[in-house]
C-alpha cells in the first residue's frame, strides 16, 4: 500500500492512500476547471501532482526518514512523455510546481527551470502507479487564439489550471486532516446570487430621496440595470462624482452575473481606504447577506476588517482567512495589487484564487489608475478572462481612459466592442456639474501662501513631499491649519482626516496642506482647491474634493491648477510627463471644460502615444513572451517585473500610540507573530532607502528581535522626529541615546 499523508497512528489505519488522495484532487481540480471548459486537462494534473511519493524514499519519509525527496517532478515528467512537448510541458509546469511555484522554462531563477527538473534522475517508481491511475486522453486546449498573443495565452491557461490544481490540493488535505481529528472546517455555504441581487433590491427601493441629484442617480441605475442581458464582454461605466456608480456597478454585476449563470462579483479598487469603504456599503446594501457575502481581502488585512473581526467569533475569523485564500464568497472587494499581481504571479498563494476570477463579473473602480508601465499587459490580461474564461468586466470610472479600439492606434491591446452601460456620459458630466477649473500658470511660493492666507476654507494639493512641510511651515499659525502626508502612520492619517472632516462641517478655518494621497478616494468637501500641474485624471480627483456633496454654486467652487515656479519642488520625471501632456491637451482646446469627458479621452490617447509601446509595457513582458516557446515561458521572470508598487521603501514603526506599544511588547516574547505583524501596519510609515539610511546612521532606530525576524520589525527610537502636525522627519535626524527609546 503506497500512502500520501500519515498520521500518528503506527498501525497506519487511518493514513491517506496514494489512490485516494489523487482522485479526490483530480475530481475537485476538474471542478474548478470546468468554469473554463478545461476540466478534463485539470483532471490529469491532480493524478499525476503526487506520483513521486509512489517512491520508496518517500514512503520512507511517512515512517521517519529524514531524506529530503522531490516528489513533483516525475509527475511532470509523466506528463511530458504521455502527452507530448507542447501540451505534456505545460501540464508539466503546474504539476513541478504545485509546491514551490511555477518555474521559468530554461532560465535560471530562485526555482530550479523546468527544462532542468525534466531532465534530472528521480527516484524510481513503485509500477502499482500504473494500474491506479489511468490517464484520459485530451484534446487540444479549448482557447479562442490571438496569433500575437498565442504564448502569453498559453501562459495564461497553464496558471488557470494550476490554480485549480493546487487549490484542490490545499484542501483536499485539508478536509482529510480535517476528519481525522473530527474537526470538520467551514468552507463555502454562501448566499446565492439572486438572493443578494433580491435584498438589494430592497435596499434601493428605500432610498427615497428626492431632488434633481437622486433622479438623475435612479436613472442612472435604472438604463444600467436594463443593459444586464447583454453577452458578457467589455463594458464602461462612466459616471460623474456624486452619480452612485458604487450601487450601480454592483446591480449591474449582480444582475448580469444571474442573468448568465457566472459565480461571484470582484469589485477591484486602487486604494485601501475605499476598499473598506466600499465594502461597508456593500454589507449595508446587501442587508442580513452582508456580512457572510462580502469578503473583503487587502494588504492591510487580509480577511476582513480589524471592526468585523472583533465582532467575530474564532471560528467566523478563521473560515474568513481561509475564504481570502481562494476567494471562495459571492462578492470579493480587493485591491488592484491582490488582483493584478496574482494574474501574473507564479507563487502558490497568490495563485490559488485565480480559478475563481473565471466566470465572474469584474468590476474595475478607478479604472484609469493602471500604472502605465504595465498597461499594455494588464490589458492582455483582462481581454484574455474575457476571451477564454468567461468573465465580463466593467470599467467603473468618471474619467474614462480611452481603452477601446474605437480611441486611435496608440494602444496595441486596445480592447473590442465595449459597451457603455451610462446613459449618455457628456450630458451626465454636465448634470453633475459641481466645480469650475482654471489654469492659472506658474505661482511663487508666496502667492500660493497667499492663497492660502485669504481663504478660510481652501486645500493645496502638491506633488512633492518637501514642498509640502514647506508650506504647511509657512502657515501653521494660521488658523486651522492641518498637514496631511505619508509621512504620517495610517492610525494619525485617519484621525486627522477626522479633524478636518469635523472642521468643514462645522463651518470653522481649516487650511489644508497634502500631497496627492488626499485624492485617494478621500470624502472631504472644500469651497475651493489648489492643484499642482499633474495629469489630467489627477486634477479630476482632486476637483472630486471640492463641492463634493454640491451644496455650493458651481460659480463659488474653484479648482486652480498652478505650475511651481520654484524648481526644488519639481515633480518626479513620470509625473512631470502627464503635466505637459495635461498643459498641451489644454492649449490645443482652449475654453473646453478640462473635465468633460471628451477633453479626457483625448488627454488618454494622448499620453498613450506619446509612451509609445515600449513605455506601457516597460519590462518588455508581452515581447518576452511573443519571443518564447512553450518550454521556455518565463513565468517566475514575469512575476518578479509585474509589480503594480515598485516598492523601494522600508517600514518604520511608530510607537506613539497604546496600541502600538502593546503589540511591540507582545512581540518581544510571542511565538507566532502573524497577527502582532498585521496590527503594526497600521503604526508604520514607509520611508526611502535613502531616508532609512540617514536614520539608521543616526541611532534612530532600533530593531526588534533581529536574530529571529532580521529586518521585519524597525522601530523609531527618537521621539522627536515625528511631528503630530507633519509626520517623521528623515530628512536631517538627530542622535539619540539608547535609553531614549520611547515605547
Amino acid at each position: 500500500m503506497r500512502y500520501a499523508h500519515s498520521t500518528e497512528r503506527e498501525d497506519q489505519s487511518d493514513w491517506q492512500t496514494l489512490s485516494d488522495h489523487a482522485h479526490s484532487v483530480a475530481v475537485m481540480a476538474a471542478q474548478r476547471a470546468s468554469r473554463f471548459d478545461c476540466a478534463s486537462f485539470a483532471e490529469v494534473l491532480g493524478l499525476l501532482h503526487d506520483l513521486g511519493k509512489y517512491s520508496d524514499a518517500f514512503q520512507a519519509r511517512l515512517t521517519g526518514s529524514k531524506q529530503a525527496v522531490d516528489h513533483a517532478t516525475a509527475g511532470a515528467v509523466e506528463a511530458q512523455r504521455h502527452y507530448g512537448k507542447n501540451l505534456g510541458t505545460l501540464l508539466a509546469y503546474a504539476i513541478a510546481g504545485h509546491h514551490a511555484g511555477l518555474a521559468n522554462g530554461r532560465t535560471p531563477g530562485a526555482r530550479r527551470p523546468l527544462a532542468d527538473r525534466l531532465v534530472a534522475d528521480i527516484e524510481p517508481l513503485d509500477p502499482s502507479w500504473a494500474r491506479e491511475i489511468t490517464l484520459p486522453e485530451l484534446a487540444a486546449p479549448p482557447l479562442k487564439m490571438i496569433r500575437k498573443r498565442a504564448f502569453f495565452q498559453y501562459a495564461f491557461f497553464c496558471r488557470m489550471l494550476f490554480s485549480s490544481l493546487v487549490d484542490a490540493d490545499f484542501i483536499e488535505t485539508e478536509q482529510f486532516y480535517a476528519r481525522v481529528d473530527s474537526n470538520p472546517l467551514n468552507r463555502g455555504g454562501r448566499p446565492a446570487l439572486n438572493a443578494l441581487r433580491d435584498e438589494l433590491d430592497r435596499y434601493l427601493a428605500q432610498l427615497t430621496g428626492t431632488g434633481p441629484v437622486n433622479k438623475r442617480r435612479r436613472q442612472i441605475l435604472e438604463h444600467a440595470r436594463k443593459q444586464a442581458s447583454l453577452s458578457p464582454g467589455h463594458f464602461s461605466l462612466t459616471v460623474p462624482t456624486g452619480g452612485g456608480k458604487t450601487l450601480t456597478s454592483l446591480a449591474f454585476a449582480l444582475d448580469h452575473a444571474a442573468t448568465h449563470g457566472l459565480d461571484r462579483v470582484i469589485y477591484v479598487i486602487p486604494f485601501t481606504s475605499i476598499v473598506e469603504q466600499n465594502a461597508a456599503v456593500f454589507r449595508k446594501a446587501l442587508g442580513a447577506y452582508g456580512p457572510d457575502a462580502v469578503l473583503e481581502h487587502h494588504g492591510s488585512f487580509d480577511s476582513q476588517t480589524v471592526e468585523s473581526l472583533k465582532e467575530a467569533g474564532a471560528k467566523t475569523i478563521d473560515k474568513l482567512r481561509r475564504d481570502s485564500e481562494n476567494w471562495d464568497a459571492p462578492v470579493i472587494v480587493t485591491t488592484a495589487v491582490q488582483f493584478y499581481e496574482s494574474l501574473f504571479a507564479a507563487k502558490t498563494s497568490r495563485c490559488r484564487k485565480l480559478h475563481n476570477i473565471a466566470n465572474s463579473v469584474v468590476v474595475l473602480d478607478e479604472a484609469q489608475t493602471l500604472p502605465l508601465g504595465l498597461l499594455r499587459p494588464s490589458l492582455a490580461a483582462l481581454d484574455e478572462l474575457r476571451l477564454n474564461y468567461r468573465t465580463s468586466v466593467v470599467y467603473c470610472t468618471a474619467t474614462q481612459p480611452a481603452l477601446s479600439d474605437s480611441h486611435g492606434g496608440a494602444l496595441p491591446e486596445a480592447l473590442h466592442d465595449v459597451r457603455e452601460l451610462a446613459p449618455s456620459p457628456g450630458t451626465l458630466f454636465e448634470s453633475f456639474k459641481r466645480v469650475q477649473v482654471r489654469h492659472v500658470g506658474p505661482l511663487t511660493d508666496t502667492e500660493v501662501i497667499d492663497q492660502l492666507a485669504h481663504n478660510e476654507q481652501v486645500l493645496c494639493i502638491v506633488n512633492n513631499r518637501r514642498h509640502a512641510r514647506f508650506l504647511f511651515d509657512a502657515i501653521a499659525e494660521q488658523p486651522g491649519a492641518r498637514h496631511l502626508t505619508t509621512a504620517m502612520y495610517a492610525i494619525h492619517r485617519r484621525a486627522v482626516l477626522d479633524d478636518i472632516r469635523t472642521r468643514l462641517q462645522s463651518g470653522k478655518p481649516c487650511r489644508v496642506i497634502a500631497t496627492s494621497l488626499i485624492e485617494a478616494g478621500v470624502d472631504v468637501d472644500f469651497p475651493r482647491v489648489l492643484r499642482a500641474e499633474a495629469g489630467l485624471d489627477s486634477i479630476a480627483q482632486a476637483a472630486g474634493r471640492c463641492n463634493r456633496e454640491g451644496k455650493r454654486a458651481c460659480s463659488d467652487s474653484e479648482v486652480l491648477v498652478f505650475g511651481t515656479a520654484n524648481e526644488d519642488w519639481a515633480p518626479p520625471p513620470e509625473l512631470k510627463a502627464f503635466a505637459q501632456v495635461m498643459g498641451e491637451i489644454l492649449r490645443n482646446n482652449p475654453g473646453a471644460d478640462p473635465l468633460s469627458p471628451d477633453i479626457m479621452q483625448r488627454y488618454f490617447e494622448m499620453l498613450y502615444w506619446q509612451q509609445g509601446a515600449m513605455g506601457l509595457d516597460k519590462h518588455a513582458i508581452l515581447s518576452s513572451l511573443s519571443n518564447a516557446q512553450i518550454d521556455s515561458l518565463p513565468f517566475e521572470q514575469i512575476e518578479t517585473d509585474y509589480r503594480l508598487i515598485e516598492n523601494t521603501q522600508r517600514a518604520i514603526i511608530i510607537p506613539r500610540e497604546q496600541a502600538a506599544k502593546d503589540a511591540l511588547r507582545a512581540l518581544a516574547f510571542a511565538d507566532k507573530v502573524g497577527g502582532i505583524a498585521r496590527r503594526l501596519q497600521f503604526f508604520t510609515v514607509q520611508v526611502p532607502r535613502q531616508g532609512f539610511c540617514a536614520l539608521e546612521q543616526a541611532g534612530a532606530l532600533t530593531t526588534i528581535r533581529p536574530e529571529e525576524f532580521g529586518d521585519e520589525f524597525v522601530v523609531l527610537a527618537n521621539r522627536d522626529l515625528y511631528n503630530e502636525n507633519s509626520g517623521l522627519n528623515w530628512d536631517n535626524p538627530s542622535f539619540m541615546r539608547a535609553e531614549s527609546l520611547i515605547f
